[in-house]
């Protein structure tokens, strides 16, 4: 596929944008729902201040913990060959592309939307990884199902410029990336002077990753979007409670047998300041005053626990991270709550684990590293995060040492906590153990043979 021209790189983009728009009204209602712009409760015409104020307060910003709890429990902790434990050359490009830290928002992104990417470009020292999140970047598939390179990929953004703003827009195919600019609210865009790049690594290098694998093509769900609906209901709850609490939670008064007091404009006004430190009094023997009963809480509180389990239920998180409520807990129950989540989060990581495998094969491409191009069975290695004690992980692992032979090198990084760079730490310190100890038995063999009793020589006879 040659490199194309400047009309048809124009032409090119302005129908991907055209195709990109569909899906950005969707991707920025789930944006604002993360970020607490929610979809307000009603609000009857002519209402006070007071209420308008209830209402802004009236959001539980749930929807970011749901997305958090998943993705605080996916890291990935090197990239292996088959049979061997030392990680793959690719390795040092996500170490240099500073991925330890920046894969967390690919994961986010994914978790959320449904849908995240990452672009690999050729550079030096190493190949570029760039993440991007579905609102800058759109990738188009001839089978979005089963293909597994895009035909074209799009990123948007607006760019600062010392002259002001500017829209930049570029093209990714399987042979350059295509630069082009115009101004910041326009579609009229032109192909920049050094606008062309080639990689020549013949797929677009862009790489999905899914939060699901949908065989039907409908598009990826994320996390958030099915919850859209139980986050209102979990506002409204909470308004209604604040309401209840504003109104109707403390005692009203009440006073019959009196005539109001009336105004310059014989307007009927208050008599009392109802307050704490307040007293009524009145002249009138005939008068009298009473209260009606508080609003119960208990019916609002029980109903938005209600809610919040419900979404718990959605979203296979355990409800003590959403509730803040762990009281008694066995280790049995523990794992128990946390068997839907541990279940979730090994899909995740299964789907991720293909994306980014995907991407360090690339890499490897970019880096001239046809080996690691073609080796299909090297893989990534996520870091245990599962909750159990230290205690009760060293004696699992022990008894695999013991009872099963497992050499105990190779469960070091199951331990915890315990990163890549520790084990390889870890396994050099005891290489030169080893070495050492050889090298005594050596000389302590050698020191004993110097030092053994000479034998006496025979007699020999006169």
């Amino acid at each position: 596929m040659a490199v194309i021209g400047e009309d048809q790189a124009v032409a090119t983009a302005k129908r991907l944008l055209k195709l990109r728009e569909v899906e950005q009204p969707r991707l920025q209602r789930i944006a604002d729902y993360m970020a607490g712009k929610h979809a307000s409760v009603y609000v009857p015409s002519g209402a006070r201040a007071e209420y308008r104020w209830l209402i802004e307060r009236a959001k539980v910003k749930i929807l970011p913990l749901v997305v958090n709890v998943v993705a605080q429990n996916m890291y990935v902790d090197g990239y292996r060959p088959k049979g061997k434990d030392d990680n793959a050359a690719p390795w040092r490009v996500w170490q240099a592309n500073r991925l330890d830290a920046r894969q967390h928002g690919v994961h986010r992104a994914a978790l959320t939307y449904g849908a995240a990417y990452v672009v690999v470009m050729p550079g030096k020292p190493v190949p570029v990884i760039t993440p991007f999140s579905p609102r800058r970047l759109t990738a188009l598939y001839a089978d979005p199902v089963n293909d597994e390179w895009p035909l074209y990929a799009i990123e948007d953004r607006v760019e600062n410029t010392a002259e002001g703003p500017r829209r930049v827009v570029r093209i990714y195919d399987e042979q350059a990336r295509y630069t082009l600019s115009g101004k910041a609210d326009s579609t009229d865009l032109t192909l920049d002077e050094d606008g062309v790049m080639r990689h020549n690594l013949g797929v677009c290098p862009v790489v999905r990753f899914v939060n699901s694998d949908d065989l039907d093509g409908d598009g990826v769900i994320g996390e958030v979007e099915p919850l859209i609906d139980a986050q209102d209901q979990l506002n409204m709850t909470t308004f209604n409670l604040l309401m209840a609490q504003q109104y109707a939670a403390f005692r009203q008064r009440w006073v019959t047998g009196m005539a109001p007091p009336l105004d310059e404009q014989n307007n009927p006004i208050e008599p009392f300041r109802s307050r704490v430190d307040g007293l009524f009094v009145a002249e009138d023997a005939d008068t009298k005053f009473g209260e009606f009963g508080q609003t119960d809480l208990k019916g609002y509180l029980d109903s938005r626990e209600a809610t919040i389990r419900h979404i718990s239920t959605l979203s296979q998180v355990p409800p003590y991270h959403l509730l803040g409520q762990m009281v008694n807990l066995s280790a049995e129950a523990l794992a128990a709550a946390r068997d839907g989540l541990d279940r979730k989060i090994d899909e995740r990581e299964s789907l991720f684990g293909e994306g980014w495998e995907q991407t360090l094969r690339l890499s490897g491409l970019a880096s001239g590293d046809t080996k690691a191009w073609e080796d299909t069975v090297a893989q990534v290695v996520w870091r245990d995060t599962s909750a159990r004690s230290l205690a009760q992980t060293v004696d699992a692992l022990g008894k695999l040492v013991t009872m099963l032979g497992v050499p105990p090198q190779e469960l070091w990084e199951k331990i915890p906590g315990v990163t890549q760079t520790d084990v390889e730490r870890w396994k050099t310190t005891a290489a030169q153990g080893d070495a050492m100890g050889r090298l005594n038995g050596i000389i302590e063999k050698q020191m004993s043979q110097q030092l053994a009793p000479v034998p006496p020589l025979p007699d020999v006879a006169a």
